[in-house]
């Protein structure tokens, strides 16, 4: 009976461990896995002490769709400017929480989106940006 708790208990907190975001370590090293995958981005700007951004990550960034999709498609980043996270002053914006689409080499396809989005919206955004990076890597690779 013990050794089935145990092979419950480790199954059941490898569930729980793989149902999150897979982050990036930081935005250089994000970028270069974009790369090297050929996908887009998502980038998050974000502050641990602000109300949109905690809402944001325990709601939307929280949803199993969510993150089978961001998991699958995308590669994630996300920079804390009250950690002095590095990232790229172009894309700087006064207000937490900025999600960025960008293409794998860093360059947005899309204005920023501002404040805690919706998990529905957000997976509908998340159509829109897989559709338009399809079109993109068409048209880049003459297809």
């Amino acid at each position: 009976m013990f050794r089935f708790l145990m092979i419950v208990t480790l199954l059941y907190s490898t569930m729980m461990m793989a149902d999150e975001v897979h982050w990036a370590k930081d935005f250089k090293s994000g970028i270069e896995q974009a790369t090297k995958e050929n996908k887009p981005v998502l980038f998050v700007f974000s502050r641990h002490t602000c109300k949109y951004c905690v809402i944001l990550e325990k709601t939307t960034f929280s949803d199993s769709r969510v993150i089978k999709e961001l998991n699958k498609d995308f590669v994630s980043i996300i920079a804390y400017s009250d950690e002095g996270d590095a990232m790229p002053q172009e894309l700087w914006r006064p207000g937490t929480p900025t999600i960025w689409f960008l293409k794998p080499n860093g360059q947005p396809m899309f204005q920023p989106l501002m404040g805690a989005v919706k998990e529905d919206a957000f997976l509908e955004a998340l159509g829109i940006v897989k559709k338009e990076f399809m079109r993109i890597n068409k048209k880049e690779n003459g297809k």
